[in-house]
């Protein structure tokens, strides 16, 4: 059974920064990408970064990129997301996904494509 439990968020202010976690199970990292996803009240789910598998290329949305970094530790089986100089406009509940690559090319931020899920974390960037 393939299980992603986010955990790291919270309330933070304007200009702070959290490190999200995606702790994974049931499959392994070298053969999936993962994918942080993020979803505010009334919008859309929109991809964040994801990382690809085995050589783990990388890929950010445009309105992260220079403030997050996603990361990934094969042994410990988690995915993370360091978020830096957070805004109120990041306000959302954020999620991880996996996505099978049988093949090892660069992942992809839609959310179309992700299989499985986690259950989300609420980041609140707020004075």
């Amino acid at each position: 059974q393939f299980t992603l439990v986010e955990s790291g968020g919270g309330l933070v202010q304007p200009g702070g920064s959290l490190r999200l976690s995606c702790a994974v199970s049931g499959f392994s990292l070298d053969d999936y990408a993962i994918g942080w996803f993020r979803q505010a009240p009334g919008k859309e789910r929109e991809g964040v970064a994801c990382i690809s598998n085995k050589r783990g290329g990388t890929n950010y949305a445009d309105s992260v990129k220079g403030r997050f970094t996603i990361s990934r530790d094969n042994a410990k089986n988690t995915v993370y997301l360091q978020m830096n100089s957070l805004k109120p406009e990041d306000t959302a509940v954020y999620y991880c996904a996996n996505e099978f690559l049988p093949v090892q090319r660069r992942c992809i931020l839609t959310p179309s494509v992700y299989s499985y899920w986690g259950q989300g974390t609420q980041v609140t960037v707020s004075s």
